[in-house]
């Protein structure tokens, strides 16, 4: 499946979302901080960053920005306990993402990650 780079500053969240992913056949890399991310993007291919998009360090549409710039191609979502018209707002042109707000049921985490990645 796909290789999944989950970012956001809470752990458990992290391990709650990676576990369905991995049973589901993505390979997973969790950092707990976006600006962790930047280092574990360029040294890989990913196909999805997963990023919260409000973190301490680096938001993760900063994330997002960044990713796109290295790999035009990379599908990017984000998961938000805030409404998605947040990410409206803020989303740069450069960023085409798909936002999903917390809660969320996990079947629906990984099927929308299935979703963007075939679109």
């Amino acid at each position: 499946m796909a290789k999944t780079l989950l970012a956001g500053d809470d752990d458990s969240m992290r391990h709650f979302m990676g576990r369905p992913l991995e049973r589901a056949g993505h390979e997973v890399f969790s950092v707990g901080q976006d600006d962790e991310a930047l280092p574990v993007l360029a040294e890989g291919h990913f196909d999805l960053p997963l990023a919260d998009i409000v973190m301490l360090e680096m938001d993760g549409i900063e994330l997002a920005r960044r990713a796109v710039a290295v790999d035009p191609a990379i599908r990017i979502m984000f998961i938000t306990g805030f409404a998605a018209v947040a990410l409206r707002n803020r989303q740069s042109s450069q960023c085409d993402a798909k936002a999903l707000s917390k809660p969320f049921h996990l079947r629906d985490l990984v099927d929308e990650i299935d979703k963007t990645l075939a679109a």
